[in-house]
């Protein structure tokens, strides 16, 4: 990929430079949550590998306690844990952080508890084993709309902002009207 042709400071991509560009648009956040070591040590270090920075907590107390509100992009958590489930902790994560995503992960399948999860804004139910491939594709889509619910707030803020603004100045201009006229 070359220069964008009418941008003379816009500089060649290399294929290394979009592979970082890439990976710098999708990293994100992410807290993951298992009190099974080795799934833990899994999602760290293929997320961490992939350029997300990643937090781990061993059960949904030490969750808690690493959790701080817009810290994190999304949450991955098993659903049985001891203590604080995954229920639970998902409950009280999105009370304090209605924008953070959420992805239930469980060993022990059941309608119900897929139910529960999603009534409660769980983004997503995996169950295990899971297909790393699969997992990164669902983080990555969870994280485009969190990216892209972000941008529609943007926009919808600058909407409103012109349609307050668009009548003021109309009303200014007409003043100054009014008064550069008797001038």
């Amino acid at each position: 990929i070359g220069n964008i042709g009418f941008c003379p400071y816009v500089p060649a991509l290399s294929p290394q430079n979009l592979v970082l560009l890439e990976a710098a648009m999708k990293t994100g956040r992410i807290l993951v949550v298992d009190d099974d070591e080795s799934t833990r040590t899994m999602l760290n270090e293929y997320f961490a590998g992939i350029g997300y920075e990643v937090t781990v907590a061993v059960d949904g107390e030490d969750a808690l306690a690493k959790f701080v509100p817009g810290g994190f992009d999304c949450v991955i958590s098993d659903l049985f844990m001891p203590g604080i489930d995954g229920l639970e902790l998902l409950k009280r994560i999105r009370g304090e952080d209605g924008d953070v995503y959420f992805l239930m992960i469980t060993g022990f399948p059941a309608i119900d508890s897929a139910v529960n999860a999603m009534k409660e804004g769980a983004y997503d139910y995996i169950t295990k084993p899971f297909d790393m491939d699969d997992m990164r594709l669902k983080v990555e889509r969870a994280l485009h709309v969190k990216r892209t619910e972000a941008s529609l707030k943007r926009v919808k803020g600058l909407f409103l902002t012109f349609i307050i603004l668009i009548p003021v100045l109309v009303s200014l201009g007409i003043l100054f009207g009014i008064f550069w006229k008797d001038r």
